[in-house]
């Protein structure tokens, strides 16, 4: 999400966006030489030469260039994503159940575990040391393996969520829900419009939102993978998390406009124009402010953890990208846990200043030495990802649905809710 932004279309990327080719190892749709004899079909995101930063593109050339020297005999054969990420990722899928999917290919966290179920990943186990495995986060060595330790895709880079103030008309941190709502009243009273967070239809608001129900032990699916955040065990939560929404926008301290919001660019702007003081966002908002607000107004920013029902019960989601194979030839699958390793962990993290998903390259990396992204790393160590169910595409969408008619006022909490419940448990049954 927090990459594949913008309107630019696939094809004004690929023209302008991608460096100058200047010898036989690049081309727009390759890398290595042409008369390589191995080749590697490779399906990416614009974490790769094809990003719409220039300079971030030839980063990336100069990463990939470097690689395939050391594999004169292989190509890549590059293939761009859309930024449609949810229409690309079922379209992978049907691919990859038909036998006609990359060798090797970007596959968004969130949707990991429907590749995974339906059994189309190739083993990565054997090209990953168990140092490498020991030192992910937790919930990315959960995310990417099944219930032997196998691993079928390598997560190699993740974001959290924070809370942005303006340290110059929130002095504090709001620390609990109702720390939060007080802070957005005063925001308004300034003349702003309060805080502001991802309310449309967008799997961002979904996310953004999760931790909240997290906070209050909630959960999504058993461990069937069966939608329960709906039964008698977790309705009470879901509610109170979802009333403590309702309660920003009906009290004024969050605008009735935030059903419209689905892009952090948008947040972003908000901060720009000094319409906002509070904003919830990902902690790669951080380096956009930066590069976007003169000095003087960046300095009034600051983040903290994410209010809470309480002081002491308080989560972040956590989200990123994997790669993994589709192929059943073993040197391909090595050929592309070896692009993740050596172009992916580590350099492109540095590279983008995303945030690693190996506790030791935060140390290992300058950029990753800052006070802010010692905080960062501190708090992934509790970080939670969404279920990799696979009917969690289908639980994130009916919880937009929702969250659009409660806030407009269209329906109350509980007919909302009874409705997002029964149509995931009716998806549930088609899958």
């Amino acid at each position: 999400m927090r990459h594949l932004v913008g309107a630019l279309a696939l094809s004004t990327i690929l023209c302008s966006a991608l460096p100058a080719y200047s010898d036989d190892l690049t081309a727009p749709d390759r890398i290595g030489l042409a008369s390589a004899p191995n080749k590697l079909i490779l399906r990416v995101t614009l974490d790769s030469p094809g990003n719409a930063d220039a300079n971030i593109a030839k980063g990336y050339q100069d990463l990939y260039v470097d690689f395939i020297k050391k594999h004169p005999d292989w190509q890549l054969q590059m293939q761009y994503m859309s930024q449609d990420i949810g229409t690309e990722q079922a379209k992978m899928l049907e691919q990859a159940k038909a036998g006609t999917a990359p060798d090797c290919a970007s596959v968004d966290s969130f949707v990991l575990g429907q590749f995974k179920v339906n059994h189309v990943l190739a083993d990565f186990t054997p090209f990953f040391s168990k140092e490498e495995i020991s030192d992910l986060f937790p919930f990315v060595r959960d995310g990417i393996s099944d219930k032997d330790g196998k691993i079928y895709a390598w997560w190699w880079d993740t974001d959290l969520r924070v809370l942005y103030r303006r340290t110059d008309i929130n002095k504090d941190a709001p620390q609990t829900w109702d720390d939060l709502k007080k802070a957005g009243l005063a925001s308004k009273d300034q003349g702003m419009e309060g805080v502001l967070f991802n309310g449309g239809r967008y799997e961002g608001a979904t996310f953004d939102w999760l931790s909240n129900y997290w906070d209050l032990g909630g959960k999504l699916v058993d461990d069937t993978g069966k939608p329960v955040f709906g039964d008698d065990e977790n309705r009470p939560k879901f509610l109170k998390a979802l009333n403590y929404y309702k309660g920003l926008v009906d009290s004024g301290a969050a605008p009735k406009r935030v059903t419209t919001i689905a892009n952090y660019d948008d947040l972003n702007a908000a901060a720009a124009a000094g319409t906002t003081s509070l904003f919830f966002g990902g902690n790669w908002q951080l380096a956009q402010l930066k590069a976007t607000l003169e000095p003087d107004a960046f300095a009034k920013w600051a983040f903290s953890p994410l209010p809470g029902p309480t002081a002491d019960k308080r989560q972040t989601g956590t989200g990123g990208w994997t790669f993994a194979s589709f192929s059943k030839d073993p040197k391909k699958i090595e050929m592309c846990a070896n692009l993740v390793r050596d172009v992916y962990m580590g350099p492109a993290n540095a590279l983008q200043q995303q945030l690693p998903t190996r506790a030791s390259l935060f140390d290992k990396y300058p950029v990753f030495a800052t006070e802010e992204n010692k905080t960062f790393a501190a708090a992934l160590k509790d970080g939670q990802a969404r279920p990799g169910a696979p009917i969690y595409p289908e639980i994130s969408n009916q919880i937009q649905i929702m969250m659009g008619d409660v806030l407009s006022g269209t329906k109350s909490p509980e007919d909302a809710l009874t409705g997002a419940y029964n149509a995931a448990l009716e998806a549930y049954k088609r899958l």
